[in-house]
């Protein structure tokens, strides 16, 4: 008599798209709780270390150092989530300032008048680096940093040209300009803590990219044409038109950062803004952001920025010698990215 040996049942495999994480190991996956643990432990440490550190007004001048890199650092990390790069960025805020203040000076106009050129002038300059970026197929860091000497030599040429200076004259007496700083360099109070406006508009900016980024199409497509072009071409992307918009994205920010540069100080030196753009790259690499693209966060940049806020003043308030700072940023950079890829390589290998 044949008998039949049961086989033990196999065990169903679930499908890792529906297979339910844990809130820790969702935590961990995040690309930003590297920049995150990095920025708790540098806040931890500058606060016992410098006396004045954990003020009322240490806090506020952090948070305003924070957010004039946050701002740029914003759109450089979406487009590096893009797999691009762009070099012209520090230089560009200082042509978008330059371009408002002379043209509303030279032909006597409302400074709203040049606030409005301005923005065209910027978000064409973006444009053109997308489309030539898209054209003729160089890597865009080649691109951008032709557009980097361009720019560099316009601003001071021009300049001197126009002004026969290396700075823009006051436009403080012109029309508009109350009102102007109101939006682009005012001080408010908020629970008893002055703050620089430019704080909340960087806050904004970071909801708006993060809604952008998780919960649109678009945001999608970031993505993907960061993580392999020709993936996302062949299901439907429009690679080319996403990598124009990142940049004129860069482009936007950089006239609202220009803006905040005029009316703050209401001059703008012509040479300045040269490498800033690496320090806005490094915000967006501490906070997660991958050189190689598809990866990364708003927020993390965000936090990226607040980590180069906290290291440019804390360094000051705990007395020590400001030309240590650059050390102190490379050295946060690799922690933080160090840091990061160890919690990333973890969460990957517990799912």
């Amino acid at each position: 008599m044949n008998q039949t040996v049961a086989q033990p049942a196999q065990p169903v495999k679930l499908d890792e798209r529906v297979t339910r994480k844990s809130p820790l190991r969702r935590l961990l996956g995040r690309p930003e709780i590297g920049a995150l643990i990095g920025a708790l432990a540098l806040f931890v440490f500058f606060g016992l270390t410098a006396d004045t550190f954990l003020t009322a007004n240490a806090f506020s001048t952090i948070l305003y150092a924070s957010s004039t890199f946050g701002i740029m650092a914003v759109s450089v990390s979406l487009l590096m989530i893009g797999g691009e790069f762009d070099l012209s960025a520090g230089v560009m805020v200082t042509t978008s300032a330059l371009v408002a203040s002379m043209f509303s000076y030279q032909f006597s106009l409302n400074i709203w008048v040049g606030v409005a050129v301005s923005l065209a002038v910027t978000l064409a300059l973006g444009f053109v680096n997308g489309l030539l970026y898209v054209k003729t197929g160089l890597p865009s860091f080649i691109v951008t940093l032709g557009t980097f000497f361009m720019l560099a030599g316009a601003n001071l040429g021009v300049t001197k040209a126009i002004s026969d200076n290396v700075a823009t004259p006051s436009i403080s007496d012109m029309s508009g300009f109350s009102a102007a700083k109101q939006v682009f360099a005012s001080d408010l109070t908020l629970f008893g803590i002055q703050v620089k406006i430019t704080v909340l508009w960087w806050l904004a900016m970071v909801a708006v990219a993060t809604w952008l980024l998780l919960r649109t199409r678009a945001g999608n497509w970031v993505f993907a044409v960061g993580g392999s072009a020709p993936s996302a071409r062949a299901v439907g992307v429009p690679v080319a038109k996403t990598k124009i918009a990142l940049f004129m994205g860069v482009a936007f920010t950089a006239w609202f950062s220009g803006m905040h540069l005029l009316f703050a100080f209401d001059s703008v030196q012509s040479g300045e803004g040269v490498g800033n753009e690496f320090f806005y790259i490094i915000c967006a690499v501490i906070g997660g952001c991958l050189l190689t693209g598809g990866y990364g966060s708003a927020i993390g940049a965000a936090i990226g920025a607040f980590i180069f806020g906290m290291t440019n003043k804390g360094i000051v308030y705990a007395e020590w010698n400001p030309d240590w700072f650059k050390f102190f940023l490379g050295a946060m950079l690799l922690i933080a990215t160090v840091v990061n890829l160890v919690v990333r390589r973890r969460a990957e290998v517990s799912e």
